[in-house]
């Protein structure tokens, strides 16, 4: 097995395990919260979106940070800290005695967190340019579908297992993902002790300057589009079924098979993207999320909602390889982590965003408007994208 095979199949677990540890923890939240001691509705509902949210706003300012130091430093070293780290942190959750210690936690976690940037520039950067589309695809797969995916395997541990053992089956895993990392990530890493640029000189090094932006907000829209069912998927599954006794199960399905259709989808359509070239598969895959976003808001059963988030993840897989291929073209070598780093930074915010934006508009406009806003934003990115990315490249 070749070294990037090998950093590969690391990553990917690697990646997979921080995502469940990112997301595990909303479906089980406000229990959690009530467990700690917080009983008034209103308050569990205050520190439930202070806990959840600041993770990622957090994510979004350290990410670009930890990129520049991976591209000082080396990968390697960037993804031992933060799965060590991650563990630690997310292990100690379990002991936590006031809400007040879970969030200094959850702020600590967006503090330690890096791991996805580093092996996302890890495998860009050991990849030949042969398999790049590949690999990236296939790593973005982790990624997303621990995301996705994370909510249903939290909520199944903490009914099924107990609240805390969310927290220390999870910090055991990062733990195995540190051991691996130790035995087998291989990088060829020669480090360059040169003045460390600042973001405005990082910048004027890019030649592509309006390409990266179009990047970072695709990712942006990416993600705020897959977040945006977040927050009112349980309420929209029980106006959807006649029998509510199982409403948690569904939603946790339903959240989570666009994960799993990306899982199935993405390596495929980074092959296709080595073939025909990102731009085009970003641009497919935009107008097609945008379209199968319209359907959701008429749905008639959580089953169909189920085909149609299905569905929907097969358009997205798309995205994220193409993405991060394009980005590893216009992109030094050198400048590769920070980039990256900030390219994470747009999806964190995105998520946040897009937990913001569904509830909002839920709540002000109705549930079905989340999945029209939602589709005309896909749909403006796919113009933008064919306007200013697929005319240039061609």
């Amino acid at each position: 097995m070749g070294i990037w095979k090998r950093n590969l199949i690391v990553c990917w677990f690697g990646m997979f395990v921080t995502s469940i540890g990112m997301s595990q923890i909303a479906p089980v939240l406000p229990l959690y919260i009530k467990h700690l001691g917080v009983q008034q509705t209103a308050l569990i509902e205050q520190f439930s979106g202070i806990a959840f949210g600041v993770t990622f706003i957090i994510c979004a300012i350290f990410s670009p940070i930890w990129g520049q130091a991976a591209d000082k430093f080396g990968r390697k070293p960037m993804l031992l800290r933060a799965s060590l780290g991650m563990a630690i942190v997310i292990f100690s959750m379990g002991f936590a005695h006031n809400v007040y210690e879970l969030i200094g936690l959850r702020l600590l976690q967006g503090v330690i967190t890096g791991y996805s940037t580093a092996c996302t520039t890890l495998i860009a950067t050991q990849t030949d340019k042969e398999h790049a589309g590949w690999a990236l695809g296939t790593l973005s797969t982790s990624s997303i579908a621990g995301s996705l995916l994370g909510p249903m395997i939290g909520g199944y541990i903490g009914e099924n297992l107990g609240l805390q053992n969310v927290f220390f089956i999870t910090g055991a895993l990062m733990v195995i993902t540190f051991i691996t990392t130790v035995l087998f990530v291989k990088e060829d890493f020669n480090r360059e002790d040169k003045k460390v640029l600042s973001t405005k000189e990082i910048w004027s090094t890019i030649s592509n300057k309006s390409l990266i932006v179009i990047m970072f907000v695709t990712s942006f829209i990416l993600t705020l589009a897959l977040y945006s069912i977040e927050p009112i998927i349980t309420v929209y599954v029980t106006q959807l079924s006649i029998n509510t006794s199982h409403v948690a199960l569904l939603s946790g399905m339903t959240f989570s098979a666009s994960g799993l259709a990306s899982i199935i989808a993405a390596p495929t359509l980074g092959k296709l993207s080595d073939k025909i070239g990102p731009q085009k598969v970003m641009l497919g895959a935009l107008i097609v999320a945008g379209i199968i976003f319209i359907p959701q808001a008429f749905v008639r059963n959580p089953w169909q909602l189920m085909i149609l988030r299905f569905m929907l993840g097969l358009a997205t897989a798309g995205l994220a390889p193409s993405i991060n291929s394009l980005v590893k073209k216009i992109t030094p070598s050198s400048l590769t982590g920070r980039v990256f780093g900030l390219n994470m930074a747009a999806q964190y915010l995105g998520v946040f965003g897009g937990s913001i934006l569904g509830g909002q508009v839920a709540a002000y406009m109705g549930i079905r408007y989340v999945f029209f806003i939602t589709s005309t934003l896909l749909l403006i990115n796919a113009f933008w994208v064919y306007s200013k990315v697929s005319t240039r490249l061609a």
